[in-house]
């Protein structure tokens, strides 16, 4: 019971201290703006074409880039000021954004600047979550990945839950209008909250070559890397009810209110997942348990193939989103087996290679979706998620032993 209450009052530690503050606020205020837009523009597409396939290939368009701008510029966060980079994407975000909002916009061009964003978002994430183990020391750095996972999930609920409410009051220009402003903020409040540390690889090695390079090759050669590698980027199979939730609550005679209770049930459900795994499993269960809970996050997912209605729809998400809380031990166990001049492109891989998993699945499935229904497709790229699990699961087993 003492440990369990060590645990406890762990996660809400971390809120004392200033720089994690700053990064926590910042980061939850634009993925709030973030979840707006993501509905705004599935409902925006949709409305207009009346495509599954057109929807789930613009949905991705928040994914896909990620595939170049993960590797490619996450190394920034090792060769310039952490600080710096995070401020300078924040405010370049918050341009394009608005750029997005204006009257009239020609949808391709609409497309570009999504781009552009998600783009501009991979140095931000690798700086962000390669500062975050300077700011908490020790168990700390545990604790503040699952208040940042729980969070981020939290938001992801209110984002997606009120995104739906926002656009059918007003408008998908109104949502935009809203993540420009979260972006503007958040660079001002990391500005003034967080210390300016020299860049990690200048300082380290004396060199301010690529990191992008030296975390593949770290990577490639560790084997335990490479299996948390995957096992991470496997959840983007998980993602693709999000990116049909229109169709799919166009299917069931329902409105745009749906489509955002829909999206936000799976972050519910793994904001939860995640504080119950830190705050009653020890962690040298969490390390175990990496090798089974990205096979059982799909698993639900699969009897979409029933079709099933809202309500069962909604308990399916849910049992997804509990056990995609094993994302929390994955990129701790990650990020703890580098060191500090390569962890920002380090991080940036992992984090490209969830992206990159996620649009590339949504990408697909905007195909099969075309020729089956959005309830059959979940399912299929769902079973795809359990087999690939499953054996990278058994990998880690072994490793561990």
């Amino acid at each position: 019971m003492r440990a369990d209450r060590r645990r406890g009052t762990a996660v809400l530690r971390v809120f004392s201290v200033p720089e994690f503050r700053a990064l926590w606020f910042a980061h939850s205020l634009s993925l709030i703006g973030d979840q707006f837009a993501r509905v705004a523009l599935a409902i925006l597409v949709f409305d207009r074409t009346g495509s599954a396939g057109a929807t789930a290939v613009t949905y991705s368009l928040t994914y896909v880039p990620a595939v170049v701008g993960g590797p490619l510029l996450s190394g920034l966060a090792d060769r310039f000021p952490r600080r710096t980079v995070m401020v300078v994407a924040d405010v370049v975000r918050a341009v394009l954004v608005a750029a997005m909002a204006l009257p009239g916009m020609p949808f391709p061009v609409l497309c570009v600047l999504l781009v552009l964003v998600v783009l501009a978002n991979a140095p931000f994430n690798a700086a962000r979550l390669a500062t975050m183990p300077d700011a908490l020391e020790g168990d700390a750095y545990e604790a503040g990945l699952a208040v940042t996972s729980m969070t981020q999930q939290s938001v992801q609920l209110l984002g997606f839950g009120l995104g739906g409410v926002l656009v059918a009051a007003t408008s998908a220009q109104t949502a935009l209008v809203i993540d420009a402003g979260t972006f503007a903020v958040s660079a001002l409040v990391i500005g003034v909250g967080m210390r300016l540390r020299p860049a990690p690889s200048v300082r380290k090695t004396g060199t301010a070559s690529g990191s992008m390079f030296a975390a593949m090759r770290l990577v490639w050669a560790d084997r335990r890397l490479r299996t948390l590698f995957v096992l991470g980027s496997a959840w983007g199979f998980y993602v693709v009810p999000e990116a049909l939730a229109a169709p799919y609550a166009a299917e069931m005679g329902e409105g745009p209110a749906v489509v955002g209770v829909l999206m936000a049930a799976d972050p519910l459900s793994g904001a939860v997942g995640a504080w119950l795994l830190v705050r009653w499993v020890p962690a040298s269960v969490q390390a175990r348990l990496i090798a089974v809970l990205p096979a059982l996050c799909g698993a639900p997912l699969v009897l979409f193939a029933l079709n099933p209605s809202l309500v069962p729809a909604l308990g399916l998400l849910a049992l997804s989103g509990l056990a995609s809380a094993y994302l929390v031990s994955v990129h701790a166990a990650y990020v703890r087996a580098v060191p500090d001049d390569v962890r920002g492109g380090a991080v940036g891989l992992a984090s490209a290679g969830l992206l990159a998993a996620q649009g590339l699945a949504i990408l697909l499935a905007g195909g099969v979706a075309q020729l089956l229904d959005p309830g059959p497709t979940i399912a299929v790229f769902a079973a795809a998620g359990v087999a690939v699990s499953a054996v990278m699961g058994l990998g880690w087993h072994r490793l561990s032993r």
